[in-house]
């Protein structure tokens, strides 16, 4: 598998620690200092990014649904007003980049149009994610090449041959591609984890991810022991808040843990050597029974 490389000395692919993605989405509900909150929390529990997503709400909802009505946290309000109300624009995004840079730690986002990555462009993200829903859309992905950056793409709701279409669309250089289940939250028995080495096995020399849905950690874990080399959860500070993905989030705390356990997995996972480890000699002599020669 060949690594991508995202920034200076950061890889994402075999030999590297996994990139762990901490998606805030739309989860900051429209606010700047939620979305600041949330990033601090990310940095704080190891994360090495965060994502957001940008849409041009003129483009991206379907005009029979503008003016349905929604009950929201500001009120009542057409659908297509509560869209522009929750979506981020020059000042968020400035605000948001030198708050990420001060921190450490990388953001980018998932973009639903084409003038959404130009204006994505100024901030110079490591990459560009695409969402499930964006596979097929080869004028998105055609905008998104044209800028030289990393891709990543994001495979829920597809079939393999949907797959196999857009990988030969993009080409393999800077790709990575992450197996996904588009259910929000995601049943276990839905999470297909072993689409991991399968998706291994038909891009060879690609990076494979894993963007989870569920509301448990222990698969994301197990993700990575399959052999993923980037993983993303959608992250909120309560499950409990107002919004359509927070219920399918991770908190702190479990983001947290999270990054724990994959850190000690990659450990654990050693290099497949077979050795006697120093810390065994001394148990070894002592409870190894010693044999005779006609015993051996």
């Amino acid at each position: 598998m060949q690594a991508v490389e995202i920034r200076k000395n950061r890889f994402i692919g075999a030999g590297h620690p996994a990139y762990i993605i901490a998606e805030i989405g739309i989860n900051h509900n429209g606010s700047l200092d939620l979305a600041k909150q949330l990033i601090s929390e990310a940095a704080k529990a190891g994360c090495d990014a965060v994502k957001f997503q940008k849409r041009t709400p003129e483009l991206c909802v379907p005009k029979d649904q503008w003016e349905k009505q929604r009950d929201t946290p500001w009120g009542r309000m057409s659908y297509i007003d509560y869209k522009r109300r929750t979506e981020f624009g020059q000042a968020e995004y400035t605000a948001i980049d030198d708050y990420c840079r001060a921190l450490g730690i990388d953001w980018f986002a998932s973009c639903w149009d084409e003038p959404s990555v130009d204006f994505m462009e100024q901030f110079q993200p490591v990459l560009y994610k695409m969402a499930s829903a964006s596979l097929t859309d080869k004028p998105l992905l055609d905008r998104v090449r044209a800028t030289g950056r990393p891709l990543m793409l994001s495979t829920g709701m597809s079939t393999l041959d949907e797959i196999n279409q857009a990988v030969k669309w993009v080409g393999l250089d800077k790709l990575m591609i992450a197996h996904s289940t588009s259910s929000y939250p995601c049943p276990p028995a839905e999470l297909n984890l072993r689409m991991v080495p399968v998706l291994q096995g038909m891009f060879p020399g690609t990076p494979i991810g894993y963007s989870g849905h569920e509301t448990g950690l222990a698969t994301t874990v197990a993700a990575v022991t399959l052999g993923a080399s980037f993983v993303e959860r959608h992250f909120t500070l309560d499950r409990a808040m107002w919004g359509s993905d927070h219920a399918a989030s991770v908190e702190p705390g479990g983001m947290a843990k999270l990054v724990r356990d994959i850190r000690d997995v990659e450990e654990g996972l050693g290099d497949g050597i077979k050795r006697v480890y120093d810390s065994e000699l001394e148990p070894r002599a002592r409870l190894r029974r010693e044999l005779t020669p006609n015993q051996e």
